[in-house]
């Protein structure tokens, strides 16, 4: 039997008196997108930093690659491959933007496989290469999103968390990140996807769970509730 690579399981967040997660389960499975998709205050960057060590949940599980992780530190989980690109970007400013793709191997010290993955992720977004030396401030705010997914793209992940990766930008961008999307995970990076714009993120993904408030509402494959009465009337704007 196949061993999920990422397990949520019974997942309870509090912040102070208000809580945020109630019981929320799923599977991630080896090579695949799972997408959580739902309206604003769903719970959704909350599951992906319980997952990622952020944030420490009051009660459940989650188990990567076999092993139990709730309540870990993130820079301990980063060098075993769970890697978190959150809202907002996070990129330093003030900093070039090459410096600030190089942050993301600073738990690595394997100068050829970071030289390699280094071109790479510059392959895979060519205008964060053109402007390599300039101060990442400067970008735009799709250049700054490419350079955080490029900076997650170098700490080697096997699992690569994705949050509101197309919040803010143009209708082309939003095209081209989530073709760049799809094509990380062909090269082997199985990827948790949170994301508002639900066409987008339902095309692009394997499977999805909906959140609402705070808990599991469906689950199944992508396509499946995609052409589901209930999400496209939701989330979708149909119906």
């Amino acid at each position: 039997m196949r061993v999920p690579l990422l397990e949520v399981d019974n997942l309870h967040v509090a912040y102070g008196a208000v809580n945020a997660l109630h019981g929320v389960a799923f599977k991630v499975e080896q090579g695949e997108i799972l997408t959580l998709i739902g309206a604003n205050g769903a719970g959704k960057s909350t599951t992906l930093r319980a997952v990622s060590g952020m944030i420490k949940p009051r009660q459940g599980g989650v188990t990567f690659a076999g092993e139990a992780v709730q309540g870990g530190s993130p820079h301990k989980l980063v060098p075993r491959g769970l890697v978190h690109v959150p809202e907002g970007r996070g990129i330093f400013a003030n900093m070039t933007v090459d410096e600030n793709l190089m942050l993301g191997a600073y738990t690595r010290n394997d100068a050829a496989g970071i030289a390699e993955d280094r071109e790479k992720a510059l392959g895979l977004f060519p205008r964060v290469r053109e402007r390599l030396k300039q101060v990442a401030g400067t970008l735009s705010g799709g250049e700054q999103q490419m350079l955080a997914i490029a900076r997650g793209l170098m700490a080697r992940p096997k699992l690569l968390l994705l949050d509101e990766p197309s919040l803010g930008l143009a209708p082309q961008l939003v095209q081209t990140i989530f073709q760049i999307i799809r094509t990380i995970n062909q090269q082997g990076v199985t990827i948790l996807l949170v994301e508002q714009n639900a066409h987008m993120a339902l095309r692009v993904a394997h499977q999805a769970v909906v959140l609402e408030a705070g808990a599991v509402r469906m689950r199944g494959p992508a396509a499946e509730l995609a052409a589901s009465d209930e999400v496209r009337k939701a989330y979708l704007g149909h119906g």
